[in-house]
């Protein structure tokens, strides 16, 4: 399994030296490719930006099967209408919750998420968690164990590893974590990238100096 940050705050200086040109954005999306699938999740907040970096990184927007929308705020669907210009075929999976407005915008075949669904063979959604802002993460099943991918953790990282423990004993995350501060909860994770809205990222980077590693666009990470 391959996690690639498209789209994020930053590039990340430990990203492949032999990529260059790419951009960052607040904003966030990450491909994820497993089992012969590519998916998509989230878009950034400019569709310009999402197709040069995707471009830069080799990615092929018409090799995607599937795009998944955390949330509807416009840095992680901002993107979506000039992707979806290159491929008409993907299937969007977004909460039931998002507008009447951003749902008549989609061409696209569309999958609707309440509840905990798989997207893919070892990839699944939490489904729609909070009450506030919704939002669905997605839930990676490797062989060391879950890993989480958040959009910007809105329901709080707490509620979202609570769901994702469903799954399995959790691994790691990755993703905004907006204001978490519950550092404790994180402490048997083996793996940590915040990235994007993470308002604490210098405590959690100085907390967890064997498990943190540094997300930005370019970034790849791969799980057995």
């Amino acid at each position: 399994m391959k996690i690639t940050t498209v789209y994020d705050n930053e590039v990340c200086a430990g990203s492949d030296a032999s990529v260059t040109g790419l951009k960052s954005e607040w904003g966030f999306s990450c491909l994820i490719e497993v089992s012969g699938e590519q998916i998509l999740f989230d878009t950034g907040g400019d569709g310009s930006i999402l197709l040069h970096n995707m471009e830069r990184l080799g990615i092929d927007p018409e090799d995607l099967g599937k795009v998944v929308l955390s949330h509807e705020h416009w840095d992680h669907v901002g993107g979506i209408p000039d992707l979806l210009e290159l491929n008409r075929d993907a299937e969007i999976y977004l909460l039931t919750s998002f507008s009447k407005s951003f749902k008549n915008k989609i061409g696209n075949p569309v999958v609707e998420v309440r509840g905990q669904a798989e997207i893919c063979s070892l990839v699944h959604t939490t489904g729609e968690l909070g009450s506030d802002i919704k939002e669905q993460s997605l839930v990676l099943e490797t062989k060391n164990g879950v890993v989480v991918v958040t959009g910007c953790a809105h329901p709080g990282i707490g509620e979202i590893m609570g769901k994702a423990s469903e799954f399995g004993e959790l691994y790691g995350i990755m993703g905004g974590f907006h204001g978490f501060c519950d550092y404790p909860a994180l402490k048997n994770m083996k793996f940590l990238s915040p990235c994007h809205c993470t308002q604490h990222l210098r405590e959690i980077t100085a907390g967890f100096p064997d498990t943190y590693q540094r997300n930005g666009v370019g970034r790849v990470f791969t799980f057995e």
